[in-house]
């Protein structure tokens, strides 16, 4: 039976790649090979598990190196070292006697390298470290974009956010198995929860696909869950804003995971504002004024971003876009605080009546205005 694949060709990275174009390429493949993207296609299912897998030993680095050990010893296919492409056993490689991989006798279990997690709301892998021939359940991580008001990011809050996560299934208690169900060895497996590949003297593990890592299967699958163990659920979280949150920012919420296991990472984004837009800790709101106004000077009253309303006196002559500064109004974050800007647009009339034109000549005429 063939090995396994090679980890860098299932995301697509060279050797040499970083933690974080390891990422980036895991959250691209990701998200293209997601089951719930993918609805009817057991494949995508099955490189989505490989992407997770791959993700799970490159993004950490004592696994990357462990991995990259057993690599060059071609316990992997396609990778490079003694038991590389066209040098497994039986093509004068590994095989011989050498010294290649077929003479270290080696078993390389895959679960000994950690969890199999990766894309947060993917609770239904839980394949992780083995331990006494079953597969205990992984912490998985759940991503989610948390949308909120422009205010509410300035100034903190709460948000109310709803995501979908796995839970013990209630009919079967996460063991799979229908009401008066027998459960038996898995016949795959023979109970280790795992199976093996391998070439030569090298095994590699990977959990059953039959039993999916429990090492047992039941006479007839749960009807709630299919045999699963778990169901999805929707779980509702209050989010506490902090003031000063910024578009983009990350939170992780600790033990907010599938079961209470796990953390939930979400991004915030923020809304746009109809009046104000942000300046780092400044506020900037624009306000239109006639041309009257500009000219003659005015009081207009202006609203801050905690809802209080102040006059502010613009003198004659004002010139569109020109700012006027409320010292203390802005957003505040580590013991700072910024100002609010108000930002004038001087709105010319799109028409004149006869009087209208007749007056401003004669404006523009004194005061030496060409046109």
């Amino acid at each position: 039976m063939a090995a396994t694949k090679d980890y860098y060709q299932v995301l697509g990275v060279p050797e040499t790649a970083t933690v974080d174009e390891i990422k980036r390429a895991f959250r691209r493949l990701a998200k293209q090979h997601h089951p719930d993207r993918n609805p009817g296609k057991p494949q995508a299912a099955e490189r989505f598990k490989e992407i997770n897998e791959a993700h799970d030993v490159l993004s950490d680095p004592a696994k990357r190196k462990q991995y990259d050990q057993l690599r060059r010893y071609g316990a992997f296919a396609g990778a490079g070292g003694y038991g590389g492409a066209g040098r497994g056993p039986g093509r004068g490689g590994g095989g011989g006697g050498g010294g290649g991989p077929a003479d270290l006798g080696v078993e390389f279990d895959l679960s000994d390298l950690g969890s199999f997690g990766g894309l947060g709301d993917l609770f239904s892998s839980i394949f992780g470290k083995r331990g006494g021939g079953r597969m205990e359940q992984a912490e998985d991580e759940v991503e989610a974009t948390v949308s909120m008001p422009f205010r509410v990011a300035a100034l903190g809050g709460k948000v109310p956010v709803t995501l979908p996560m796995a839970a013990v299934c209630p009919t079967c208690g996460g063991d799979g198995a229908a009401p008066g169900a027998t459960i038996s060895v898995c016949p795959e497996c023979k109970g280790r929860g795992t199976i093996s590949f391998g070439q030569g003297g090298f095994a590699v593990n990977r959990p059953c696909p039959v039993c999916r890592g429990k090492g047992r299967v039941p006479s007839e699958r749960c009807a709630t869950c299919q045999g699963a163990g778990e169901i999805r659920v929707e779980k509702r979280l209050i989010i506490t804003v902090p003031p000063g949150t910024e578009d983009g920012t990350r939170m992780r919420l600790k033990g907010q995971g599938a079961n209470g296991r796990g953390d939930v990472v979400v991004q915030f984004q923020v809304e746009p504002d109809r009046f104000f837009r942000r300046e780092g800790l400044d506020v900037v709101g624009t306000v239109p004024i006639n041309l009257a106004q500009a000219l003659l000077g005015s009081k207009i009253k202006v609203r801050t971003l905690e809802g209080r309303h102040v006059v502010l006196k613009l003198p004659p002559g004002t010139q569109h876009g020109q700012r006027f500064r409320i010292a203390g109004q802005g957003i505040e974050k580590n013991g700072r605080r910024g100002d609010q800007y108000v930002e004038v647009r001087v709105e010319i009339p799109d028409r004149l009546t006869p009087e209208q034109q007749a007056a401003l000549k004669a404006f523009a005429e004194k005061a030496g205005l060409k046109y």
